[in-house]
C-alpha cells in the first residue's frame, strides 16, 4: 500500500459558481485556442483521454450536441490529455469536427482538477462554471445540451436517449494529472493507493431485452450469401441462423431467450441468450458449449476487461479464451497438440462465437471501429484449454482461488503468438533464460512497465522445469527477475520507450545494467498447453495493462 500526501486543493474539482481559469492551448490543427477569446455564449469544455473507454463512449454524444448547435458547434471543445498522434487517431476514428486541444503538459488539467475523465465543464456567459461532472452521465449531457441550445434560442433536443444501447452512466478513468501524484511536504490529507484487484463493476445491465428480429428470404435468395451481405459475418460464410436451428438450440439450454447476459462494447448492444445463440449457431457451436460461452460473454462485457478499448485500438489485441478445469475435457476442448490451431470444434466454434458477438452486438467491424493496424489471426477464433494431464503444477483456476473441481474461463487481451524454441537447454534456468529473451520484446523492446504477457509452456519444457524443482511461482519470479532491456538499447533517442525511461527500474541482469521489463511478477501469466513432442513454448504479449487498459478477467463455468 502506497501513501501519498497531497495538498487539500488537489482533492477539489472546480464546482458550479467557480470562475473558470483562463487558458490557451494548441489545437490538433495547429492553431491556438484561448478561453478568453471564446468568451460569450455558454461553452462546454470536455477533458478526455484517448485510451479511456468512457471517453470514447462520450464522444459521439458531444458530436451530436455540436451538430445541434449548427454554426456554434465550435462551442463544444475537447481537451485531450494525450499527445498529438494518439489524439489524431481518436479524432479520425470518430470523425470529430469540433475543436480538440492538446494539454500535453497537463497544466490546464491541474487548474480544473477533475479526479477522472471524461470531465465536463459548462462555462457560462460570465465566465463561471455552470455545470461540472465526471464520467458518462446521460442526464448531465442532456442538461448541458439544454442550457446551450436554449441560450442560443435553438430547439432543445435530447442528445442522449434512454434506449440507444448505451448505459445511463459509466464511471470514467483517472485523470492523467493524478496518475503520477508526487508527495509534497505542505500537505495535510493522506490518500491511500492500493494495488488490490478492482472491485466488481456496477451492473448496468437490463434484465430483459427485445427479441431478435426475424427475416424471411425470397425463394431465390441463398441464406449463406444473405448472411454475408447482411454483415453477420462479411468475411467468411457462417451457418445460417434459421428460426428452426435457433429454437432447437434454445430448447436444449436452461435459460429464457430474453435474459441479458451483458452489454457488448463499444455499441453496448444487449447480449440476450437468444442473440448469443444465434451467433453460436452461425459459429457451429453445440448447445452444450453454452455452458462455457455464457461466462465468456460475461467476462468480455466486464468493464475491467475493457472490451471497448480492445475493440477500438490500433493494436492487434483480441480476447484470448483460456479454459481451465474439468469442463474442457468433458466438452471436447483441445489442450494438446496444435492447441492454437483450431483443431477441435469446441475451441474453434466458441472462439468464433465470441468474435461474432463482438462484431454483431458490439458493432466493431474492421476499418470502422476496429482500427487494428495489422489484425490478428485470433480475431477468427482464439480459444485454448490448459493441458492438465501434462502439467506438473496446479491449474490456472486453482491458482486464482477456485476449487479443484471447478472450471473457469479467463480472458486476456492478447496479441499474436510468438514461438520460443529451446531444444538444447537441459536445465530449467536455461529454458527460462531463452523465454525471458523473448519476453523482453513484448509490445516493443524498449517499452517497460505497462506491459503484461502470458507464457505458454509446452509439456517438455514444463517437465524440465519441474524436475529442476521449479514451482509455477518460481517460474514467474525467475522470469520477472531476469527479463529486462539493457541500458545500451536506449542509446538511440527517439525510439519507442525511451521517453518514459525515467520511470523504469534499473537492475543488474547477468552483470549488465538493465531496465526491468515488468513492474510486478503478476504481469506474467503462465499456463501449460500443447503437445508432448517438440520443445516449443510461446509468449503472447497483451494490450495496455492495469486499470487504464485491460485487466485479465476470470469467470466460473456454470449454467
Amino acid at each position: 500500500m502506497v501513501h501519498l500526501t497531497l495538498h487539500p486543493r488537489d482533492l477539489i474539482m472546480l464546482s458550479p459558481g467557480d470562475s473558470a481559469p483562463d487558458f490557451s492551448l494548441p489545437g490538433l490543427d495547429g492553431t491556438d485556442w484561448g478561453l478568453t477569446a471564446a468568451a460569450g455564449d455558454p461553452l462546454l469544455v470536455a477533458f478526455i483521454e484517448t485510451d479511456c473507454p468512457t471517453c470514447r463512449l462520450t464522444i459521439p454524444y458531444l458530436k451530436r450536441l455540436a451538430e445541434a448547435l449548427g454554426p456554434n458547434g465550435d462551442r463544444v471543445v475537447a481537451v485531450s490529455q494525450d499527445g498529438g498522434e494518439e489524439t489524431k487517431e481518436l479524432v479520425e476514428a470518430y470523425d470529430v469536427s469540433f475543436p480538440v486541444l492538446l494539454d500535453v503538459d497537463l497544466d490546464v488539467s491541474r487548474s480544473y482538477d477533475p479526479p477522472s475523465v471524461p470531465a465536463l465543464f459548462l462555462v457560462g456567459r460570465g465566465g463561471r462554471i455552470e455545470l461540472s461532472e465526471v464520467g458518462f452521465h446521460k442526464g448531465d449531457l442532456n442538461s448541458a445540451a439544454e442550457k446551450m441550445l436554449s441560450s442560443l434560442g435553438l430547439p432543445v433536443l435530447t442528445v442522449a436517449g434512454p434506449d440507444d444501447g448505451a448505459p445511463a452512466m459509466k464511471p470514467g478513468c483517472t485523470s492523467r494529472h493524478l496518475e503520477s501524484a508526487v508527495p509534497v511536504s505542505s500537505g495535510e490529507v493522506t490518500v491511500e493507493a492500493t494495488t488490490e484487484p478492482s472491485p466488481e463493476p456496477i451492473d448496468l445491465r437490463p434484465e430483459r431485452a427485445p427479441a431478435a428480429s426475424r427475416v424471411t428470404l425470397a425463394d431465390d435468395e441463398g441464406p449463406y450469401e444473405y448472411c454475408m451481405s447482411a454483415g453477420f459475418s462479411p468475411f467468411l460464410p457462417v451457418v445460417p441462423p434459421t428460426v428452426e436451428r435457433v429454437d432447437t438450440f434454445l430448447a436444449a439450454i436452461p435459460h429464457p431467450p430474453d435474459r441479458v447476459v451483458g452489454l457488448v462494447p463499444p455499441c453496448y448492444g444487449p447480449a440476450t441468450i437468444e442473440k448469443i445463440v444465434a451467433n453460436a449457431v452461425m459459429a457451429g457451436c453445440k448447445p452444450e458449449y453454452m455452458e462455457v460461452l455464457i461466462p465468456v460473454i460475461k467476462a468480455a462485457c466486464d468493464e475491467r476487461f475493457n472490451l471497448h478499448g480492445v475493440q477500438a485500438t490500433t493494436h492487434s489485441a483480441t480476447p484470448l479464451i483460456i479454459l481451465s478445469g474439468s469442463a474442457a475435457a468433458r466438452l471436447g476442448f483441445a489442450s494438446g497438440a496444435g492447441v492454437f490451431g483450431c483443431v477441435a470444434r469446441a475451441n474453434s466454434s466458441v472462439g468464433r462465437a465470441l468474435q461474432l458477438v463482438m462484431a454483431n452486438l458490439g458493432g466493431a467491424l474492421p476499418g470502422e471501429i476496429d482500427m487494428s493496424a495489422l489484425g490478428n489471426p485470433g480475431r477468427f477464433s482464439y480459444c485454448v484449454a490448459e493441458n492438465h494431464e501434462e502439467s506438473p503444477w496446479e491449474p490456472l483456476h486453482v491458482e486464482l482461488g477456485f476449487g479443484q473441481d471447478e472450471s473457469t474461463v479467463t480472458l486476456f487481451a492478447a496479441g499474436g503468438l510468438t514461438e520460443v524454441s529451446e531444444h538444447t537447454a537441459r536445465t530449467g534456468a536455461g529454458v527460462l533464460r531463452t523465454i525471458a529473451a523473448t519476453l523482453s520484446t513484448v509490445w516493443s523492446w524498449r517499452r517497460c512497465g505497462r506491459v503484461d504477457a502470458v507464457v505458454v509452456l509446452c509439456p517438455e519444457h514444463a517437465a524440465t522445469l519441474s524436475s529442476d524443482g521449479f514451482a509455477k511461482s518460481d517460474v514467474r519470479d525467475f522470469l520477472f527477475e531476469n527479463t529486462g532491456v539493457p541500458l545500451r538499447a536506449f542509446d538511440h533517442e527517439g525510439t519507442e520507450g525511451t521517453q518514459a525511461r525515467d520511470s523504469y527500474e534499473e537492475v543488474l541482469i547477468d552483470g549488465e545494467p538493465h531496465y526491468r521489463k515488468f513492474k510486478d511478477p503478476s504481469q506474467i501469466g503462465i499456463i501449460v498447453a500443447g503437445g508432448t513432442a517438440g520443445k516449443f513454448s510461446a509468449v503472447m504479449g497483451g494490450w495496455l495493462t492495469g486499470a487504464e487498459g485491460s485487466q485479465i478477467v476470470t469467470y466460473p463455468v456454470k449454467w
